[in-house]
């Protein structure tokens, strides 16, 4: 059957348009019940149960189904997650709402109907002949939905009561609109709130706590003294965003100090900068107040539980892990099992009369300071994407066992005969790279970079592509790694292991001995890697005076261009820094860090990164060549000249000069910047202009104009080597195999809108990867302080603060913070000194890089928050006690203004 609707459009050249909408509607959609006679029986995919199972409700006594509408999917997600609830018919309706109102709540519900155990069924009521419901004239949209939501779940009680005369189902409506429940009930379809229903199953009364709860604003003002003023609507909102009163931006609260943050206004502000309410002449920035939220950013957030001291209170406060979450208010009668440990909560609103957000439980993570029970937490915290892969995606992987077939070597070279090896890290089992070097009979070299061919294996657009798009990037942890990728990919099909046929995209040079490229070429290949070494195997063979097999004298020779690489990179001003990195030793038995070192560094690391660096230069160069607009592309952008302010005058400190103007310029002056009685003072200022740099990112190079790479020294720079663990090198492959004449384009490859989309997702979720990573060894560094009790190190002042310095102990690669000061405590004489700068306590003065000496333990005083506790040992303060609690205690950094933020 089909429904056609005509209506007339004005086109912009001032004609008239015929615009005919057909709308197709159909009589062989099932009912989803699994054993429906009418519907002819069986049902591919997730189906309701014929005899549901359903815990028994107070409410509800007879088999029932529950048919949800748009509200209770946005607001209750939480209850409906859980295992309890089952056999919930999921309307087309109600899903195209959320999936236009949330993409988070729609992407989780999209994994619970695709969930076998939970019998979640979608029916497509807007194509059903018999649900179909056009809206009526004067009928608004959500008028209109809600009709055909209460047509589709009487639709389903009368067709159920013809599949059994003995034991009749029904379809229990669940809605918080009370208009659309009342004209349910007229209409003669059973009708609850999510909150009825839920307190009506008895044997389940853990699912009260998971409810959201909502206010009236009515009640709101009634019930207490404001406390917070009014937010302007959103009317008002975009009527001052157009004519330029009012700014828009994104907010972004300081994750070192939660009442400091900064608000990146969209779009151009130069003209706008005097519509700022108050401007501090000494501050660079101007500042402003928040008077009105386009878009909210909650995320279920992990904590603690702050027990009421009233007795049977239902009442608690929730403290967030994270400092700049307010507590939040939840009702439990949970409290006694929950107290000590960790769970998590959703934030449902936040009334103007109450100091805190109403919230409601949402899961019992487990113990506080149990390993896997924090390394969910700080998964949760950076938002790292770590579920087990769903069976969607898990169904486009391939068969095995695999093999290369004839197909698959269409479009690609047979490069099995090299010599090729990769060089990894020891344990490493996702190997993505290798390499291999030969002599040619013109005297030349061959080199080649042969990268793991992942995009083979995932095709544009389905499940396990969205999944790896979504994902980003594979998080490393200090003892578990979140793939990106299925394993049967990142550890198998897709690893470059030795001795095995595998898939890749080659990257092959014709080079001189003086590392001179003659000619560059790209082919999709298949390889048989001859050896997988760890660096220090690498590093043996080429020092070994005994080895002089095709793979060393490969390695050797690669080990010689790699220098003079370097050498040119340097040269042109590419930035030599350092960061500490520490390396925990586990225990092989509990897996608690028993050893914690700084990674040593060997030439081999270098050989592979430098090779790694040409391979990503010369691909960015051949895909911008072809996709001049649809290009992606990694720049590091320059550090504006006051980033560079402590760096110079730290050197300076030290009678020494450090140029910023370009990077040469600070390649050169960090090379020269030694001192033979300081042999560390080159790595602490390396360090310290470590952290002078701007963040890379990726970009879609029709949507920007600047693409130089500041770090690396270079005009045109992307991700290519690494597609088993970044989603971005897989998007660089499909390029060049387009560019190439490997692979076809599609739609989306082509598009810069969809790009700069994707790259600011890739963005976000590398991000998070770093935060998650650091504090991974954070919580590490804890466990392994906790085994040692107390130690004293040596270490060298990295900053000075006001009323702190911040010290490095180049043992552990260890940072911390040594405080001069208690509050409510009497203050000590502090002198800070900005221009040198230097902080003198009493009669004993601290400049930046001095030698200390610390002591650290573990401080659990806080067991939301535990931390390394610093205090200093020598030189010895006289008349100063070092604080006891700095649970609670902020830097004062210099020169910045700390603001109350409200609601």
């Amino acid at each position: 059957m089909l429904k056609s609707k005509t209506f007339l459009k004005k086109t912009r050249a001032g004609g008239v348009m015929k615009i005919v909408r057909e709308h197709y509607l159909r009589d062989d959609i099932g009912c989803g019940a699994a054993g429906c006679a009418a519907c002819g029986g069986a049902h591919e995919g997730p189906a309701l149960e014929p005899q549901p199972q359903d815990p028994a409700s107070s409410l509800c006594p007879r088999p029932h189904y529950l048919l949800p509408d748009t509200n209770v999917l946005l607001h209750q997600i939480d209850v409906l997650e859980d295992p309890a609830i089952r056999n919930v018919i999921v309307l087309q309706t109600v899903l195209q709402e959320v999936r236009n109102r949330s993409a988070p709540v729609y992407k989780r519900i999209r994994d619970v109907t695709s969930n076998q155990e939970k019998h979640f069924y979608t029916f497509t009521n807007e194509h059903h002949r018999e649900t179909y419901v056009e809206q009526e004239q004067g009928e608004n949209s959500n008028d209109r939905n809600d009709r055909a939501i209460r047509v589709a779940a009487k639709w389903y009680n009368e067709h159920l009561n013809k599949m059994s005369t003995e034991n009749q189902l029904q379809v229990i409506f669940i809605t918080n609109d009370r208009k659309n429940k009342e004209k349910a009930i007229e209409e003669g379809i059973p009708a609850f709130t999510c909150e009825e229903y839920v307190k009506s199953l008895t044997a389940n009364p853990e699912l009260v706590d998971r409810l959201a709860c909502f206010c009236e604003e009515g009640n709101e003002i009634e019930s207490g003294k404001i406390i917070f003023s009014e937010h302007l609507p959103l009317s008002k909102l975009q009527q001052g965003i157009k004519s330029g009163t009012y700014l828009q931006g994104t907010f972004r609260a300081s994750r070192e100090n939660y009442l400091e943050a900064t608000i990146w206004v969209h779009g151009d502000t130069e003209e706008n900068k005097e519509l700022k309410t108050t401007v501090n002449e000494k501050m660079l920035k101007p500042t402003g107040r928040v008077v009105g939220i386009i878009k909210r950013n909650w995320r279920p957030y992990c904590g603690m539980l702050s027990k009421s001291d009233i007795k049977e209170s239902r009442r608690h406060l929730f403290t967030p892990a994270d400092r700049r979450i307010p507590r939040i208010r939840i009702e439990t009668r949970q409290a006694s099992i929950l107290e000590g440990r960790r769970i998590i909560v959703a934030i449902d609103g936040w009334p103007r009369n109450s100091r805190y957000p109403n919230g409601h439980f949402v899961k019992n993570l487990g113990d506080a300071g149990d390993k896997e029970t924090e390394t969910e937490v700080l998964l949760l915290e950076h938002d790292v994407p770590h579920q087990p892969f769903s069976q969607a995606v898990l169904s486009f992987l391939p068969k095995m066992p695999w093999s290369i077939t004839e197909t698959d070597m269409k479009n690609r070279e047979d490069l099995r005969h090299l010599c090729i090896c990769s060089v990894d890290p020891p344990g490493c089992t996702d190997i993505d790279d290798a390499l291999h070097c030969r002599e040619l009979g013109n005297g030349n070299l061959e080199v080649g970079v042969h990268i793991a061919d992942v995009s083979h294996f995932i095709r544009p657009g389905n499940a396990l592509d969205q999944e790896s798009a979504r994902r980003g990037t594979t998080v490393y942890l200090c003892e578990k790694r979140i793939d990106m990728v299925p394993e049967l990919l990142s550890s198998n099909l897709c690893s470059l292991r030795c001795d095995v046929d595998r898939l890749a995209f080659s990257c092959i040079w014709e080079m001189n001995h003086n590392a001179e490229i003659l000619k560059t070429r790209f082919t999709k290949s298949a390889i048989n890697s001859k050896a997988s070494l760890t660096y220090a195997e690498a590093q043996m063979r080429i020092d070994s005076a005994s080895m002089n097999d095709d793979i060393t004298a490969s390695l050797r020779e690669l080990n010689k261009l790699a220098k003079i690489l370097k050498k040119r990179r340097i040269e042109k001003g590419a930035l030599t820094l350092s960061s500490p990195e520490v390396r925990f030793h586990m225990d092989s038995e509990t897996h608690d860090p028993i050893d914690l070192q700084t990674k040593e560094l060997r030439e081999t690391n270098s050989m592979v990164e430098e090779f790694m660096l040409l391979a990503n230069i010369s691909v960015a160069k051949k895909i911008h060549e072809e996709f001049s607009e649809h290009a992606l592309l990694r720049k590091h952008p320059a550090p504006p000249p006051s980033n560079y302010e402590i760096l110079v005058k730290a050197a300076k400190s030290k009678n020494l000069e450090i140029k910023t103007d370009t990077a040469k310029s600070l390649a050169d002056s960090l090379d020269q910047a030694e001192s033979p009685a300081f042999p560390y003072l080159n790595t602490l200022l390396r360090i310290l202009a470590t952290r002078c740099m701007m963040q890379a990112v990726y970009f879609c190079s029709g949507m920007d104009n600047d693409f130089h790479h500041y770090g690396l020294a270079s005009p045109i720079y992307t991700h290519f080597t690494s597609p088993i663990r970044r989603y971005a090198d897989i998007i660089v492959h499909r390029l060049l195999a387009v560019a190439i004449g490997a692979d076809c384009t599609y739609p989306e490859l082509t598009d810069k809108h969809k790009l700069a989309d994707l790259c600011k997702n890739l963005n976000f979720r590398h991000k998070m990867a770093q935060y998650a990573q650091r504090a991974s060894v954070a919580f590490h560094t804890q466990l392994f302080f906790k085994s040692k009790g107390i130690i004293s190190e040596e270490a060298y002042i990295l900053f000075v603060r006001k009323n702190a310095i911040v010290v490095l102990i180049p043992k552990y690669g260890l940072e911390g913070t040594v405080f001069f000061e208690e509050k409510d405590k009497p203050k000590s004489r502090l002198t800070y000194d900005d221009e040198i700068p230097s902080l003198k306590i009493e009669d004993t003065v601290f400049h930046i890089f001095d030698k200390v000496k610390v002591k650290i333990m573990l401080d659990s005083s806080n067991l939301q928050h535990q931390k390394i506790r610093m205090s200093l040992v020598e030189p010895q303060i006289p008349g100063i006690s070092i604080p006891a609690d700095i649970s609670n205690m902020d830097i004062n950094e210099p020169q910045k203004k700390k603001k109350k933020l409200g609601k």
